[in-house]
């Protein structure tokens, strides 16, 4: 029977406990959020929203077409020159979503005969990335600088290409990667890097502005940067940043920039506005990151394991995947919205509940969840 094996993986799935279930949320959901990644607060703020609607009253409910036919507005030249100052690159160029956008770097930066460097920890769009490029993939362990240097001493002989490919702050532990150390690796051999912002832009950086401004590396002509715009910014879509010529060569070579429709104008305008509202109260972003050390000290104090957090992600270790999900499951039967990663999501097997420090949370709030999540404890 055509698709039978499907059956097969949906018992094997069952037994292991590891069904993926969809929940769909009312707009009014009671639950206090912590699963979500809208770091700033800023989904439901008032200008955000605001600024998705006039985008769909001028320009319609979608872009009409992929970003080299009809895909293009002026609203998306005028968010792509805004994020580009902000993160002090050179240019940018705006995806349907960060999913999109990285498949689009790496693929594109990485030619036939190339060398790719690949952290262990990465998440699965920079994976698939490498599995979509023409180059050889190296994967090297978690967040090791000296990896990565042997990695590319064995591709010094070689006339082809190399980049490293890593995200700035990890998914799932929610640990920052050694950027610097790694912009060091890269130079002593002539490889690029690039990275994915997507936990750190609206976080990390002065004003939020990101890891790699942090780091230093903001603008540097062998740093390229992806970053989502649904995270931090309260919208959807993705973003590339760095050297014109970079951003120039995606748009003639990047198949997900050339046959993909262009990101909503809705949605362009939620992001200009949150970028516009983060430039106005910087320090949301300092916030968000006290929001989380409060949350790591406390949690911590009552005996969780969890692990100390670089940006805005704190991660609670599980007794087991069933545990996770039923740990997830009794907090939310208690009003608390968790997140929940288990294998194979997580690349160390080790199930745990991961938990999103906004920047709009209240003291009270930060005690219910502490409280909540030490009640419902497995």
């Amino acid at each position: 029977m055509a698709f039978g094996w499907i059956d097969e993986q949906a018992q094997l799935r069952r037994r292991a406990g590891l069904v993926r279930t969809l929940r769909p949320r009312p707009a009014d959901s009671p639950l206090l959020d912590l699963a979500s990644n809208d770091y700033l607060g800023l989904a439901h703020h008032p200008a955000v929203a605001e600024g998705a609607a006039v985008a769909a009253r001028t320009w319609g409910g979608g872009s009409t077409g992929s970003r080299l036919v009809t895909g293009t507005t002026e609203l998306h030249t005028e968010l792509e020159r805004e994020l580009a100052e902000f993160c002090a690159f050179e240019a940018a160029l705006v995806f349907s979503s960060g999913y999109a956008a990285n498949l689009a770097a790496v693929t594109a930066l990485a030619p036939h005969g190339s060398l790719i460097v690949s952290d262990a920890g990465n998440h699965a769009s920079l994976i698939d990335g490498c599995r979509l490029a023409r180059g050889t993939t190296q994967v090297v362990p978690h967040s090791d600088p000296e990896a990565v240097r042997k990695a590319l001493q064995t591709h010094e002989d070689s006339a082809a290409t190399a980049v490293v490919v890593s995200d700035t702050v990890f998914s799932v532990d929610g640990d920052a990667a050694p950027l610097a150390e790694l912009a060091a690796a890269c130079r002593e051999h002539g490889a690029g890097l690039l990275v994915d912002d997507a936990h750190g832009l609206g976080v990390l950086g002065d004003g939020g502005r990101g890891a790699p401004y942090a780091a230093g590396l903001a603008g540097a002509d062998d740093v390229v940067v992806t970053a989502t715009l649904s995270k931090s910014f309260g919208s959807q879509g993705g973003v590339v940043l760095g050297p014109a010529r970079v951003i120039d060569h995606l748009v003639n070579a990047a198949r997900t920039f050339i046959f993909d429709t262009g990101l909503a104008p809705a949605a362009a305008g939620a992001a200009l506005a949150a970028l516009r509202l983060l430039r106005r109260e910087p320090d949301r972003a300092a916030r968000a990151r006290a929001v989380a050390a409060e949350l790591h000290a406390r949690l911590t104090a009552a005996g969780h394991e969890a692990v100390r957090p670089d940006a805005a992600v704190v991660s609670v270790r599980a007794p087991s995947p069933e545990g996770a999900v039923q740990w997830a499951a009794d907090c939310r039967t208690a009003g608390l919205a968790v997140g929940c990663f288990r294998p194979p999501s997580v690349p160390d097997g080790i199930s745990r509940l991961r938990l999103t420090a906004r920047a709009d949370l209240s003291e009270a709030q930060i005690e219910r969840a502490v409280r909540v999540i030490g009640e419902t404890r497995p």
